[in-house]
């Protein structure tokens, strides 16, 4: 997982800290499918990569714990789409 990025259990989202704002994503877990609900990313952080990179976090973290992806929000489609070498993840 990127070393930024981290996974809280606790509100079922991944979190990128960027100059004192959260870009996040939130999931949803069912067996063995992340979910990806929602990402947010504070409108000053858009427009710089700051949501790709947290996506590509959540991605790796997805593989690392053996669990397939369904990007459920435009965002996450977007950047899965973006990715080709994250595609076997799609569930």
């Amino acid at each position: 997982m990127s070393s930024a990025v981290r996974q809280n259990d606790t509100q079922s989202r991944f979190e990128l800290d960027v100059e004192g704002q959260v870009a996040f994503a939130n999931y949803r877990l069912a067996d063995d499918v992340m979910a990806i609900t929602y990402v947010e990313v504070p409108r000053g952080l858009r427009q710089r990569g700051i949501g790709s990179q947290l996506m590509i976090g959540v991605l790796e973290g997805a593989r690392t714990q053996g669990l397939k992806v369904r990007p459920l929000c435009s965002f996450a489609r977007f950047a899965v789409a973006q990715h080709p070498e994250f595609h076997d993840l799609i569930g």
